[in-house]
């Protein structure tokens, strides 16, 4: 791993921020933040909604369907039970007389509106069908709707094929022409949007509905904004600070906070660091090893028990994913370690990896490929029987900067016509399915598109350093101004800081994690945590790449240093 400083382009003005610290000009700067409108976080802020494509169409269906019974196919991760539980809560208190919800078993109907998914609401009599998080690729499921006589509103913000849907309306910031300044919205931010437009055309037929106080479910946006790992853009940014902002007042879902109590966090001092790595797993492991209604069903409960009963159960499941993906890990790096080694006993990888193992369990594999792309900086895909002995297998996909995924299969589709049953996604993460006896031929065409457009230095792993701190500034003031300054996340990086320390104290903590004190360049001593590091260091000088956090104790805050990587000096 290499650790690289950010630099600023050389044209911005840190003038334009006006009276800020000079530490958030820096991070900003290497943000290339050019407006300071982009710092606005106030809904007021928001991007209008007029220039998103079918808002207007999907707010009169909607209302059109309000004495009706309308029914929201869903996702089944945490975007998609976001999704889900805002157009609930949402519509019903807005004066839809029935509105329920449906979620596929990722293990026997996969993902989307397929036609078996169609034929399993129609027992339900819906009179309109509301995709969320999904639909933009359900040629035929939104078909099999139409031909039973089920209106269909279709909204996602996944990226289309050469060929649409024919619903009645889409609603898809990243539809062909649409003129939406941000691309990036979540599932949830795009049923945000809709109901936005629906309250409008509400209010303007006169109906109690229209007085609705879209604010009151923020929260959900904000947790399946981040867990859903879109770029947080200046609009995505808004939603999550807002979201956020009603967490930390106590004014969130019972559910939601029922989630932040199992994993132990602290509602005032939620991040959307904390959204994306405690809330969201809990919430995701439902759909990876048994059935999201629980996880929906946890965030329209009503009230603070029955919200924590079902959080529980959700935090067991994420125990058990957890552990199950531990093993897979294990089993894929060992794999990797035998099968890849050259004369010279070192590492000779190919460009992209895919991995498969019989027993791997297909709600897990997305996390095996994170994990590994993470250590290998290489586009990953593993791969598991969609059944037990099953002929076809279902891949999730993992890349790395450079590599956008999700194009990189539709040309291996296009080069190697049947070989892909189906596929979709984003830039950095994918799903696909193919028959079992193709494994290894897709292997070699996906490499061999990896081959083509990565070279060795795209393969290098950097962490991106936002420079040095001084002594002054390794202070619980720093820590405390960084995590107001946010949100961070995708691209838009919580700050990394680089620098070389002394090592006062080490040891190992919960089998795996060194814990830390560290001599700084004032003499200070810094708590520091290094996680999975799994064994002491030799040397008593380090380069570390970290975060600065406030670490609280027993009522006591301090500042610690999370160290991302370490090299011995």
């Amino acid at each position: 791993m290499e650790i690289r400083r950010r630099q600023a382009a050389a044209d911005i003005d840190t003038s334009q921020y006006g009276d800020l610290p000079d530490l958030l000009k820096r991070l900003y700067a290497h943000r290339d933040v050019r407006d300071p409108k982009s710092l606005d976080y106030g809904l007021a802020a928001l991007e209008s909604p007029a220039s998103l494509g079918g808002l207007e169409a999907a707010a009169e269906l909607l209302a059109k369907h309000f004495d009706g019974r309308i029914l929201i196919v869903g996702d089944f991760d945490a975007d998609g039970a976001t999704s889900t539980a805002l157009g609930l809560l949402a519509l019903r208190r807005m004066g839809a007389t029935h509105v329920d919800f449906l979620v596929p078993d990722r293990f026997r109907f996969g993902y989307g509106l397929t036609p078996e998914i169609v034929a399993l609401a129609v027992k339900r009599e819906p009179s309109l069908i509301v995709t969320v998080d999904n639909g933009i690729s359900s040629i035929t499921g939104v078909q099999a709707a139409r031909e039973a006589g089920i209106d269909v509103l279709v909204t996602d913000h996944h990226l289309p094929g050469a060929r649409l849907p024919a619903a009645n309306v889409i609603v898809n910031p990243n539809s062909p022409g649409d003129e939406f300044p941000s691309k990036a919205l979540a599932g949830v931010g795009v049923m945000f949007y809709v109901l936005l437009a629906l309250r409008k055309c509400l209010r303007e037929q006169g109906e109690p509905g229209g007085d609705v106080n879209l604010a009151e479910w923020l929260d959900l946006v904000a947790l399946g904004t981040v867990a859903d790992v879109v770029p947080l853009d200046a609009n995505n940014r808004r939603l999550v600070h807002q979201g956020l902002a009603r967490i930390r007042a106590g004014e969130a879902r019972p559910g939601i906070l029922a989630l932040i109590d199992v994993a132990g966090r602290s509602r005032q001092n939620m991040t959307a660091s904390d959204l994306g790595f405690a809330l969201g797993p809990r919430l995701n492991a439902a759909g990876r090893l048994d059935d999201m209604s629980i996880g929906i069903n946890c965030l329209v409960a009503d009230d603070h028990s029955a919200a924590l009963q079902l959080a529980t159960q959700l935090d067991e499941f994420n125990r058990s994913r957890r552990d199950i993906e531990q093993t897979m890990q294990d089993e894929a790096l060992a794999a990797i370690d035998k099968l890849h080694l050259n004369e010279q006993g070192d590492h000779d990888l190919p460009t992209a990896l895919c991995l498969f193992q019989e027993e791997w369990h297909q709600g897990v594999v997305g996390l095996v490929a994170s994990r590994i792309k993470e250590r290998w900086h290489r586009p990953v895909i593993a791969f598991a029987p969609s059944d037990p002995g099953s002929a076809t297998l279902k891949g999730s996909a993992r890349s790395i900067p450079g590599f956008h995924i999700r194009d990189a299969l539709d040309t291996v589709a296009t080069k190697h016509p049947g070989l892909i049953d189906k596929f979709g996604g984003h830039a950095m993460a994918a799903g696909l399915s193919l028959d079992r006896d193709k494994l290894d031929t897709f292997e070699a065409a996906f490499n061999a598109e990896a081959s083509r457009l990565l070279d060795k230095d795209d393969l290098k792993g950097v962490l991106w350093s936002d420079g040095e701190l001084a002594a002054a500034e390794l202070s619980l003031e720093t820590a405390e101004l960084l995590r107001s300054a946010g949100p961070w996340g995708q691209h838009f990086p919580e700050p990394l800081f680089d620098g070389e320390f002394g090592i006062a104290e080490q040891r190992i903590v919960g089998e795996r994690h060194l814990k830390l004190k560290l001599a700084g360049p004032g003499g200070q001593l810094l708590d520091a945590i290094a996680f999975g590091v799994g064994e002491r260091l030799a040397s008593d000088r380090v380069r570390a790449a970290f975060r600065l956090d406030v670490n609280e104790w027993r009522g006591r805050r301090s500042v610690q240093l999370i160290v991302d990587h370490l090299e011995p000096r």
